[in-house]
Formats: structure tokens, C-alpha cells, sequence
């Protein structure tokens, strides 16, 4: 009687536990759709992390250049918004139809900023001629990839304008992301550094010297879009977070411009 009570309390165990595994295994795939995934430019970090905190739901972020975020989309990683920091590579995803066209809009406005380290800094006047060669002494001039990263298409596109690219482009250091380029100035290993103006706040160890003219370059437009294979059932309510009153404080305090 006894190894009879024994192996029945066995099988009911063994029965309640796969009970449990079995409603752990349902609910595992319902929090993976609840859960948004979002690819962002690099320079968004700071302004979105915290505006993913008041969302109050879950949101991974992966941050990197937009041009290696498309290309991680176009291969198939698995995400629910892409927001760029410039026009093309979402131009590029939506040629190829990964991005659901009803959703996308331009979002948000920056500035391009020359950067010094802040332990010798001082105001430089950008203007047409300026000496960006002299200013550098043989140094490099940190700024993204000027082929693929945004900020560096942006920065190469004013020193163009402003006559002082054929100067400096042997001493250009092209990073894989606009974060990766305000490292190099922040760690003393450049002078100087071509950065959005968000990112120049969010480093103590780098100062603003001066701001290229806006009409030195192409306007500077994040646009933001609902991916083609967006899983999560949060999508929608978090890209209408991002464009609520609630969420604007956190771009702007970081220095970008909500654009209407």
C-alpha cells in the first residue's frame, strides 16, 4: 500500500509538472511578442533609453550605424521598428519592401558640431575657408564612415560645401558608428570630431567648439518606421508613444528637434 501511495504522489507530481512546463513553454512566446525590438540609429541611445522607461513595457534596442542596422534587416534580423538617422537606408529598406509604408515618418531634427576634448577647447568660427587642416597639427579628424554612417555623410557634405574637405580628407578617421567617433575625441586620441550635437551633451569629456552651418549640409531627418515582420502586439502603441507630448522632453532635452 505504501509503494502504491508513493508512485501515485510520483505521478501526480510528474502530471503537475509538465502542467507547469507546458503553460511556462505557452507563456514563453507571448512575452516574446509583447516585448518590442527596436534597431536605432546610435546617437538615439541616450534620449531613448529613457524615454523607453517611461513606456513602462518591455523594449530591447540594439544601437549601431543605421547603414549596419538596414543591412542586419535586409538579412533577416528579427525586429519590430527601425529608426534611422537619415533618409537613405530607410529609403533603402523600403525599396525592398521591408518596412510597412503606412507607419513611416520623419521624426526628428539635428545638428552637425565640431568637437574638441574638453581639456583643450576653444570656439572655432566655421565658415567657408576656415583652416581645419591647420587646426588638426597632423592629427586625425575622428568622424563616421563618410560612405555609409549618416553623421560622417553629413559632416563630409559641409566641409564640401565650406571648401576645406580637399584639406583634411587624407586625415580623416572614419568609425563605424558616430558614438565610435565622439570616443576617439573624448579619449584624447583626436583633436577634433565631427558629431551630432546629441552626442557631443551626452559626453562631459568633449566640447561643442563650434556648429556647421545648416545649410552646409542636407537637412538632418531621423525617419522611423513599423518593420515588415514586426511581431510584437506593442508596436503600434510604442511608436505612438514615441510621437506623444509625453515622449518629446526626452529628444529634446538631448537636443533634437521634434519635427511636426
Amino acid at each position: 500500500m505504501t509503494t502504491d501511495r508513493r508512485s501515485w504522489k510520483n505521478i501526480s507530481f510528474a502530471f503537475a509538472l509538465g502542467v507547469f512546463m507546458a503553460a511556462v513553454g505557452m507563456l514563453g512566446p507571448a512575452l516574446a511578442q509583447e516585448k518590442v525590438t527596436v534597431f536605432a540609429a546610435a546617437s538615439m541611445k541616450n534620449a531613448l533609453d529613457n524615454a523607453n522607461k517611461a513606456f513602462g513595457k518591455p523594449v530591447t534596442v540594439s544601437y549601431a550605424a543605421s547603414s549596419a542596422l538596414a543591412k542586419q534587416i535586409e538579412a533577416g534580423a528579427p525586429a519590430d521598428i527601425f529608426i534611422s538617422a537619415d533618409i537613405d537606408w530607410m529609403n533603402y529598406l523600403s525599396e525592398r519592401k521591408l518596412v510597412k509604408q503606412d507607419s513611416r515618418f520623419n521624426w526628428l531634427g539635428n545638428r552637425i558640431v565640431l568637437v574638441a576634448p574638453s581639456d583643450n577647447a576653444r570656439p572655432i568660427d566655421i565658415r567657408p575657408g576656415f583652416d581645419l587642416a591647420g587646426l588638426l597639427s597632423g592629427g586625425r579628424l575622428a568622424m563616421g564612415a563618410p560612405a555609409s554612417v549618416p553623421a560622417g555623410k553629413y559632416g563630409k557634405a559641409a566641409l564640401e560645401k565650406l571648401g576645406v574637405w580637399p584639406a583634411v580628407e587624407k586625415s580623416i578617421a572614419g568609425a563605424e558608428s558616430v558614438r565610435a567617433a565622439l570616443a576617439f575625441v573624448s579619449r584624447g586620441e583626436a583633436p577634433y570630431g565631427i558629431v551630432y550635437r546629441t552626442d557631443a551633451a551626452a559626453d562631459p569629456g568633449v566640447t561643442v567648439v563650434g556648429t556647421f552651418p545648416e545649410d552646409s549640409h542636407p537637412p538632418i531627418i531621423y525617419p522611423i518606421a513599423i518593420l515588415a515582420n514586426a511581431k510584437s502586439a506593442e508596436t503600434s502603441a510604442y511608436l505612438d508613444f514615441l510621437k506623444s507630448a509625453e515622449a518629446a522632453p526626452f529628444f529634446e532635452k538631448e537636443g533634437f528637434t521634434i519635427l511636426k
